[in-house]
């Protein structure tokens, strides 16, 4: 399951939302996420469906004043009414309300003028965002018996235990026992996983050592692992490069 990036701009020129789609394309252009942007010119049903909808993260740039009932302000205060993980960009023409959005909005990532140096910096606050959100990916897994919400870091390796004949996943503090197979389980990972035994994934960036001849891997914990297969070798040092 390949995870979403989801981008939701809203500004009343168009000529500004083909500017900042561009602008997401470009910033977005390498990411193995899939990217999603939706876009709108004032507060509508749909919009407010999109903000209900906090079963994804997003990222929100959203110009200050619109040709709308609705300022950008307010359409501010209604995401945060029910959304506190995602970000919020604001952009406008009106350097002077600078104060007002950070007197009524909780949490706002940044305040950029339309009128200097616009591209550059909203780029850079989109690699910022995107960066962050990396270290914050989550496994996440649903079935009739589980719910299980796992930050991708805190894994360290997933398993086929034979004796149960379920897949096993091995965090920090606990284990967590899913119903799918060793290959259906690395769509639901990133990059950073990769198998080392056909019985065994691991978060590479939580490996220190590999000893390919003996069969065992050495985790950041101390803990050693031993399913550890040759065969697999080259993929897991060279990765996507090779």
């Amino acid at each position: 399951m390949k995870s979403v990036i989801k981008f939701v701009v809203v500004d009343d020129e168009e000529s500004c939302l083909n500017n900042v789609k561009d602008i997401i394309r470009e910033v977005t252009f390498n990411l193995e996420e899939e990217v999603k942007i939706e876009t709108f010119t004032k507060y509508s049903k749909k919009l407010e469906k999109e903000i209900n909808n906090v079963s994804e993260r997003k990222i929100y740039i959203l110009d200050i004043q619109l040709d709308d009932k609705f300022s950008g302000i307010q359409v501010a205060e209604m995401i945060r009414s029910v959304d506190w993980e995602s970000e919020i960009i604001f952009m406008t023409y009106h350097d002077k309300m600078f104060e007002t959005v950070y007197r009524k909005v909780y949490e706002v990532f940044s305040f950029i003028e339309k009128f200097h140096d616009f591209r550059e910096r909203l780029k850079k606050d989109l690699k910022t965002i995107l960066k962050k959100n990396c270290d914050n990916k989550l496994f996440v897994y649903q079935s009739r018996n589980v719910d299980l919400k796992i930050y991708l870091k805190n894994i360290l390796y997933i398993y086929r235990d034979k004796e149960e004949r379920k897949v096993v996943i091995v965090t920090d503090n606990n284990k967590f026992t899913v119903g799918l197979g060793v290959q259906e389980i690395l769509e639901f990972l990133d990059s950073s996983f990769a198998v080392v035994h056909r019985a065994c994934i691991v978060n590479k960036t939580r490996v220190q050592k590999y000893h390919w001849t003996d069969k065992y891997f050495v985790l950041d914990t101390g803990e050693e692992v031993n399913m550890l297969s040759k065969k697999y070798k080259k993929e897991v040092l060279c990765g996507n490069e090779c």
